[in-house]
């Protein structure tokens, strides 16, 4: 709780992954990749429950391992390729309050995200109470080598513009920043997410991670990159 706010976190960590299989549990630096946010999580004084989502009993053995019980499995319409965090997010929050359990804020927090910072989570938590106004954070990374304005398609095997009269740049350097939501955090107040019904709004307020938190596990090369880099990183990472 922070502020008297009570908080929800939730681990979106289905079974199925056609990317990079069982990428959930895989090893990274001796720790399954979902334990990594889960440590994360806990280390956050200000979290009051943490909800691991998974429609694995593999994953709900490792969660339960690491401190987290799964009172229920995610069911399997959940659990698709093209199943929504949306959804999923809904589907806690309902079976949760089902039982009686109400919270003001939702952290979801992706375990193919997992570098994140020793204070990242309670620094995100202070930005989006103290900000009152505004729906929540959003964990933002600079666009580095891709973007927008210089990113291309192929049209009857001929190369375009993605985006068309984004002007002439020559070099990277000149081009305005663009950023992308990784999944490092993303925090939004219930009221918010139940009136959108979106993970976030255009009324967040921004939270800047570094260059070298910008990876998401998808597949293999992904996570030799995140393995790689938290070696390197160790000492700021949980």
């Amino acid at each position: 709780m922070y502020n008297n706010k009570k908080i929800l976190a939730i681990i979106p960590a289905r079974g199925g992954s056609k990317g990079l299989p069982g990428k959930n549990i895989r090893d990274l630096c001796g720790k399954p990749l979902v334990a990594r946010t889960i440590d994360q999580a806990k280390n956050c004084q200000y979290i009051d429950k943490i909800f691991v989502s998974t429609d694995s009993e593999e994953i709900a053995k490792v969660s339960s391992d690491f401190g987290i019980e799964v009172p229920f499995l995610r069911p399997k319409k959940l659990a698709a390729d093209n199943s929504s965090s949306v959804d999923v997010v809904a589907h806690v929050l309902d079976e949760l309050e089902a039982r009686g359990e109400f919270f003001d804020y939702m952290v979801l927090l992706e375990p193919t995200s997992p570098l994140r910072k020793k204070n990242d989570i309670k620094s995100a938590v202070e930005a989006a109470i103290e900000n009152p106004d505004t729906d929540g954070v959003l964990s933002l990374g600079e666009v580095h080598m891709e973007h927008p304005s210089i990113v291309k398609k192929l049209r009857n095997g001929k190369i375009e513009s993605y985006f068309q009269n984004t002007g002439a740049v020559a070099r990277r350097q000149d081009l305005d920043t663009a950023y992308f939501p990784y999944g490092v955090i993303y925090m939004i107040k219930i009221e918010s997410f139940r009136l959108t019904n979106k993970i976030y709004t255009s009324n967040m307020t921004p939270y800047i991670i570094e260059r070298w938190q910008n990876y998401e596990v998808d597949d293999i090369w992904d996570f030799i990159c995140i393995e790689a880099i938290f070696r390197e990183k160790q000492e700021e990472i949980w």
